[in-house]
């Protein structure tokens, strides 16, 4: 009996040191690539709170990534996403995520690619309830929740529901205010205002000249209200002469309607348009920001033998161009074959992944062509 307490004793010993010389590796890593200059992705194979364990605080600008879904696929290894009772599935995700608070940075942004299961015919809402266990007990702030429009989705054969085609992408901070975002970096073109003969004609096909002649004829405006609506409209002309504004449009008490409500309790444009009798709907001069659905394609997989859920390249350009600084450093702790990764590569960032599979990582890694 005191012999096998001594040999239990000694694996126990053995398995500490190795562990503790796994850990060492891979601060060791992590310290010389957050210093290093490199922009070649850093991979980890391993279980993701472990390693993110040994993530230093406040280190990472950027997190990107689409976990496992419960119950939908059987990947290379068991892990999550394989849990009987899709309450545990959810643990185990806000377990990482709390991780993933302390290791992102004040500035940082943490953008979650989630998809949703069904259990005996029921739509569970697994997305919201992990937004929600997110925010109401761990402290995250979400300012949007994307919708991923697939465009076309994969079949689906059931007769008595509506196929699903999108996801949830949700944009988590860990700051109301502070935190990284280049909204000029994301913005569309824009329609561009014409000037003909000193005259300004809107994208929209509004005169200048035309609601110069509204004010004028207002019955709903007394004189004051209309040389102060004329007086703010040439210096709205003015700013699109200079470029400072793409376009606009004009809202004037008695001509046009509130854009979105007409109660003054609601609403702070019909409290204008009560108070001054005119608004302005200004146009930004690199163009508008994105909205909250992304009509992207899913990935191809029809060449892919080994990874069903291959995340797009696009769903990780926007996040990646506009929350993560060009100095930052961006995180997929799920990375699988690494789409994260290499965007982040060819927009000149650092990145780090990390997966439980070793036949993912080494797909990742020659596919980023990067070794380590």
């Amino acid at each position: 009996m005191k012999h096998l307490h001594n040999t239990t004793i000694i694996r126990q010993t053995l398995t500490k040191q190795k562990y503790d010389s796994k850990v060492m590796l891979t601060s060791k890593k992590l310290d010389s690539y957050i210093e290093g200059t490199t922009i070649a992705p850093l991979f980890f194979q391993g279980d993701a709170l472990t390693i993110l364990k040994n993530f230093p605080s406040e280190s990472i600008d950027c997190c990107i990534t689409s976990p496992p879904y419960w119950g939908k696929r059987q990947y290379r290894t068991d892990g999550i996403g394989m849990e009987k009772d899709y309450n545990n599935y959810i643990d185990s995700l806000c377990t990482i995520f709390r991780e993933l608070l302390r290791i992102l940075k004040v500035t940082g942004s943490f953008w979650l690619n989630i998809g949703d299961s069904y259990y005996k015919k029921n739509l569970l809402g697994i997305p919201w309830r992990i937004a929600l266990e997110l925010t109401d007990r761990q402290g995250w702030i979400l300012r949007n929740e994307v919708v991923w429009n697939k465009i076309k989705g994969g079949p689906d054969n059931a007769l008595d529901k509506l196929g699903n085609v999108h996801e949830k992408v949700f944009h988590f901070v860990k700051s109301v205010t502070g935190y990284y975002y280049d909204v000029d970096s994301i913005r569309a073109n824009p329609q561009k205002t014409k000037i003909v003969n000193g005259s300004v004609i809107s994208a929209t096909g509004v005169h200048g000249v035309r609601y110069k002649r509204q004010i004028e004829l207002s019955t709903a405006l007394n004189e004051m209200e209309k040389q102060i609506a004329q007086n703010a409209l040439n210096e709205i002309l003015n700013q699109v002469r200079g470029g400072k504004l793409a376009d606009f449009r004009m809202v004037i008490r008695g001509q046009q309607r509130t854009t979105h409500s007409d109660s003054t309790k609601v609403s702070g444009r019909a409290k204008e348009l009560q108070n001054k009798g005119f608004y302005f709907l200004k146009y930004h001069p690199n163009g508008s920001k994105p909205r909250d659905v992304w009509d992207i394609l899913p990935e191809d997989t029809q060449n892919r033998e080994f990874h069903y859920a291959p995340f797009p390249e696009d769903l990780c350009k926007m996040p990646i161009i506009a929350t993560c600084p060009i100095d930052g450093i961006v995180l997929d702790p799920f990375s699988g074959t690494g789409t994260a990764m290499l965007v982040a590569k060819n927009l000149g960032r650092k990145s780090i992944g990390i997966d439980l599979c070793a036949e993912y990582i080494d797909m990742a890694s020659k596919r980023c062509a990067t070794l380590f």
